[in-house]
């Protein structure tokens, strides 16, 4: 079990660690992309680092008001994949101030599947979801009863799965056109997830 607290400092540890990337992410969408994913990114990070922060209420609550944040910017696509991952986590979280694993997972689950109905992208399209799918089904097999161990296992395999995304041609946005020439280079999409998994790995 942990608390709505110590959930919270994952989340900005999770914040920090995708707006250190910035430079990084900016470099691999420049590649195929407007360069813009690193910026983009950026500001998805800070406003749900500040909507968190100290956050009253629930963890539920707390979830809602990230998704809000995100929802009002201005930006790429990565806004309203973000906000609809974010709204489906807050629509499986609890109305309470802990959360064990199993709450977690319906937490995970719940978001997932929002995201999931809209992206519609599947492992080798070369999109966030190839940080996100194995991620999920991670969290949703773990049998475990440690929070820490399930982020952990989370953040492997999303990060193994953005590794992986280099392998693949990019099937959406602008990167499509570049075909196999997108072989080589991950996505940012599934780099910048899997960022945020690495920090809510760390407690």
């Amino acid at each position: 079990m942990i608390s709505k607290k110590q959930l919270e400092n994952r989340i900005l540890n999770a914040c920090e660690n995708v707006m250190a990337a910035e430079a990084e992410l900016t470099e691999i969408d420049s590649k195929f992309g407007d360069a813009d994913h690193g910026l983009t990114m950026h500001k998805i990070a800070d406003a749900v680092k500040a909507s968190v922060q100290g956050s009253d209420g629930s963890i539920k609550e707390m979830l809602d008001d990230a998704a809000m944040a995100v929802m009002g910017l201005n930006g790429g696509s990565a806004v309203p994949l973000w906000n609809t991952w974010l709204d489906g986590m807050q629509e499986g979280a609890p109305e309470a101030e802990e959360i064990d694993t199993k709450g977690l997972q319906a937490m995970f689950a719940a978001a997932f599947e929002a995201l999931d109905d809209m992206s519609g992208a599947k492992v080798g399209d070369k999109t966030m979801m190839d940080a996100v799918i194995p991620a999920s089904k991670a969290i949703a097999e773990y049998a475990g009863d440690s929070e820490e161990e399930l982020f952990a296992v989370a953040a492997e395999a999303a990060l193994a799965g953005a590794e992986n995304s280099k392998n693949f041609v990019s099937k959406f946005g602008r990167a499509k056109s570049y075909g196999t020439k997108t072989i080589g280079t991950p996505d940012a999409g599934a780099v910048s997830m899997s960022k945020f998994f690495e920090g809510l790995a760390k407690a």
